[in-house]
């Protein structure tokens, strides 16, 4: 049984790896797209509200393809530290900073940070498609979301 749990371990830190490649890639990916976007407008200044709304929702999506990578970083900075690290580690840099002290401080920081992918989803669309319908439920649905993570997240602690 310890061998088995010993092995765990590596899954841990496969889990590890993983995400902190798919950090590095996300990282890499948006400064490529940002820089594809300062050349693009430098090159096409927009010059109506329709271009400068394309331009917003680019940036936006950028926003949060970045975001996106700073979950993975969390989550492997996290997982590392808290499984893998030395128990000291846990007193300084990402985690002292975002207060995770254990796994539980670790889901909490990561419902926050959907929260804040989300709200930007519905930015773009509502800049995208508009004050439809569709908005409007889109909008409702990601509220009715981020409420019950709000709610989970404060009934969740100790």
């Amino acid at each position: 049984m310890e061998k088995l749990l010993q092995s765990s371990r590596v899954l841990v830190f496969l889990t590890i790896s993983v995400c902190a490649a798919a950090a590095v890639l996300l990282y890499m990916a948006s400064a490529v797209i940002v820089y594809n976007v300062i050349v693009d407008s430098i090159l096409h200044i927009p010059t109506t509200a329709d271009q400068g709304k394309r331009l917003a929702v680019k940036l936006l999506k950028v926003l949060d393809t970045l975001l996106i990578a700073l979950t993975f970083q969390i989550i492997a900075t996290g997982l590392y530290r808290l499984f893998l690290g030395d128990p000291d580690s846990k007193e300084k840099g990402l985690l002292k900073a975002m207060d995770i002290k254990n796994f539980h401080d670790l889901k909490i920081t990561l419902m926050q940070v959907a929260s804040v992918i989300m709200v930007i989803l519905f930015l773009e669309q509502a800049v995208e498609v508009g004050a439809t319908l569709e908005t409007l439920y889109f909008g409702i649905a990601i509220a009715v979301v981020v409420l019950a993570s709000v709610f989970a997240a404060r009934y969740m602690r100790h």
